[in-house]
């Protein structure tokens, strides 16, 4: 009963943030940003060579203590099987540092690339990021959840939880953005647009 009073006050205390910079995320049409960095494994993930072999599902995720992205990861993980079929790869992308990026890859068996982002740079390239408001900050404190210590150099920076289908000519064709970090599409979506 202590667990789900926990979920239920994490998950308004979650809504309940201010965003500020401005995130609006890449549009249709756009040059996917390239990027290499070091998945839950420690091995180099290059999106050049991503691509080389087929279309990338990329995906921003706030970090392993947010139920709504464990959803999300476990969602991707179930359906692994479909997106390969259509030669597709998954690369899901988070601010946390690798000991993180390891948990949410424990919570959820996703084995798929999780990517740290701990500087921020593909969060930024992707117009992703947003600064959360100190106010809020210091009440995930409270919660257990300091993200300073979590994301490293990203420090108090987080990503809209987006979803972007990138074609092997580099360019994206499907995007999913808003801000409501509740809000996901689900992978059967995600199927009907590759």
């Amino acid at each position: 009963m202590k667990q789900i009073a926990f979920l239920g006050i994490l998950s308004s205390l979650l809504f309940s943030f201010v965003l500020t910079g401005d995130p609006v995320g890449l549009q249709v049409g756009d040059k996917a940003p390239g990027f290499t960095a070091k998945n839950q494994k420690g091995e180099q993930v290059h999106l050049a060579e991503k691509l080389h072999q087929g279309k990338v599902v990329l995906f921003f995720y706030r970090g392993e203590w947010c139920p709504f992205c464990n959803r999300e990861l476990q969602a991707f993980e179930d359906s692994l099987s479909l997106l390969k079929a259509k030669n597709v790869s998954v690369i899901a992308v988070s601010p946390e540092n690798a000991e993180n990026i390891k948990k949410s890859q424990e919570k959820t068996n996703a084995s798929y690339d999780l990517i740290s982002d701990s500087t921020g740079s593909i969060m930024n390239a992707y117009k992703v990021a947003f600064v959360l408001d100190s106010t809020t900050t210091v009440k995930y404190k409270k919660y257990g959840i300091d993200l300073n210590e979590r994301n490293g150099a990203a420090g108090n920076s987080l990503p809209v939880p987006a979803v972007y289908i990138i074609g092997q000519d580099g360019q994206i064709t499907y995007r999913f953005f808003d801000v409501n970090y509740k809000l996901r599409p689900s992978v059967k979506e995600i199927l009907s647009k590759l």
